[in-house]
């Protein structure tokens, strides 16, 4: 099992934090345009259930990624986990901590290559790379639309 986290402070509530991820745009919105993703279909928004199913690209080959809800506590966290894709495990807890006017914002990702331990250990450091420039692109687009939600008065 192989584990990823990114944490960030957000300068804006975490009320508008959290409306930025309900937003139906989200997933284009926070997708980096260097990676291969369609969203094929979003239902259920943020809550236990809801259903995300992607098209990823493997090189050439396209697969089919589909993750579902499994918790969510409104202005806390959501968390979804992979039925069906190209790990073989995969579950992603978003966190939410209000500090007051800010919000630490935290991916916390748990996941198991395919192929076991012996292709984690070749492929798991490259995959962490990988993981580390999404989440920083995310991190970077959620301050971006965040603060000018603040400073646009619609918070």
């Amino acid at each position: 099992m192989l584990t990823f986290e990114k944490s960030s402070v957000i300068d804006a509530p975490v009320e508008v934090v959290w409306a930025f991820h309900e937003r139906l745009d989200i997933l284009d919105l926070l997708t980096p345009p260097w990676q291969p993703v369609q969203v094929v279909r979003r239902e259920g928004g943020l809550g236990v259930g809801a259903v995300t199913e992607f098209r990823i690209w493997l090189g050439p080959i396209p697969v089919k990624w589909l993750a579902r809800h499994i918790e969510c506590e409104p202005y806390r966290l959501f968390c979804d986990r992979q039925e069906e894709g190209p790990l073989e495990y995969w579950i992603h807890r978003h966190q939410f901590e209000s500090l007051g006017d800010t919000t630490r914002l935290t991916d916390a990702i748990e996941f198991a290559l395919p192929g076991g331990e012996a292709v984690e250990a070749l492929m798991g450091g490259f995959v962490g790379d990988r993981l580390r420039d999404m989440f920083n692109y995310r991190h970077h687009i959620t301050q971006d639309m965040c603060i000018a939600t603040v400073n646009n008065g619609d918070a």
